[in-house]
């Protein structure tokens, strides 16, 4: 069967810096594949991590071997046969404590006797004893096991990518539709909006067309009634008839006082009296007249004046 997978997780890979020995290098620019497999052809157990089509892990695991947890995330491990110590980031503290675990259990299968080889099957890490191959033979076919792993990561890698690009990519449809419904809407919305700020544009010129009319018609007004009022008005009327009054009663008294006068003279008197009369009597009439026409002017102009309030009332409204 030669090498298969049996636990994968994904973290960030480092190398220690050979140079320093102290800085950790990023191998990785993110979180990859990382995999433990078997070979049931010469009972091996080792760590393999690509990114792309290179390997950057390739870690055998012997019973010497120790992973230590530094961090609550991060671990490390040091592979003489590599001449280099790994490094592991995790996303959470519980990812790297199962790595931790099962890299104890590989390293205890690791400990037991050969077991026969050709078996097509798997082992049982917990309950097997297997055999890690230290001759030479393994060091010489060591070329095509890793082109053989490489690729096996790779297609495992490849299935997880695949699995996480399909959710995504129905998720996005799903967001896409809501999305297109969500941008429908708010065009919708901003048409009838920009529809009622053209209508209440438009409501707001004519108002203020209809205002300044108003105010000039309130303006005219208001001087033809001060016109109207700087006139003779109806005190001024009665006043001259009570002046004529008397004096018709006075002409009246010094006619029978005067009974000598000539009857010329009293039918003269008779006549200015009449002819004053008459005159008053024009004179109150057209005053009647005029006082109508003050009494309409102040309606109208009282009017005018409501609807001009009632009209800035409802323009301060509106804006």
């Amino acid at each position: 069967m030669g090498e298969q997978p049996i636990f994968t997780t994904r973290a960030h890979v480092f190398r220690i810096d050979p140079v320093s020995k102290k800085n950790w290098l990023p191998s990785s620019k993110q979180a990859v594949n990382i995999s433990y497999f078997y070979d049931n052809t010469k009972n091996i157990y080792r760590i393999i991590s690509v990114d792309g089509s290179k390997a950057i892990i390739n870690s055998t695991i012997n019973p010497s071997m120790s992973f230590t947890k530094t961090s609550q995330k991060f671990g490390q491990w040091s592979d003489s046969k590599a001449s280099t110590v790994y490094g592991l980031g995790f996303s959470t503290e519980a990812e790297l404590n199962k790595f931790v675990e099962k890299f104890n259990e590989v390293k205890e299968a690791t400990k037991g006797g050969p077991s026969e080889k050709g078996s097509g099957d798997l082992p049982n890490i917990v309950n097997s004893h297997v055999h890690h191959d230290r001759s030479g033979s393994g060091s010489s076919n060591d070329s095509s096991n890793v082109v053989m792993v490489t690729s096996a990561a790779k297609d495992s890698q490849l299935k997880y990518e695949n699995d996480r690009l399909k959710i995504a990519l129905a998720q996005s449809s799903a967001n896409a539709k809501k999305w297109e419904l969500e941008l429908q809407t708010l065009k919708n919305n901003n048409a009838r909006l920009t529809t009622a700020l053209q209508e209440s544009t438009a409501n707001v010129e004519e108002w203020k067309k209809q205002l300044s009319a108003y105010k000039e018609e309130n303006a005219r007004l208001k001087k033809r009634t001060s016109d109207l009022e700087s006139g003779h008005g109806e005190s001024s009327l009665l006043q001259d008839k009570s002046d004529l009054q008397q004096q018709l009663q006075a002409l009246s008294i010094a006619h029978k006082t005067k009974e000598k006068n000539s009857d010329s003279q009293v039918g003269e008197l008779e006549s200015q009296v009449s002819s004053l009369m008459q005159e008053l009597e024009e004179e109150r009439e057209k005053n009647r007249q005029k006082s109508q026409q003050l009494a309409s002017l102040h309606a109208k102009l009282a009017g005018v004046i409501q609807q001009a309030s009632t009209l800035n009332q409802t323009l301060g409204e509106q804006l």
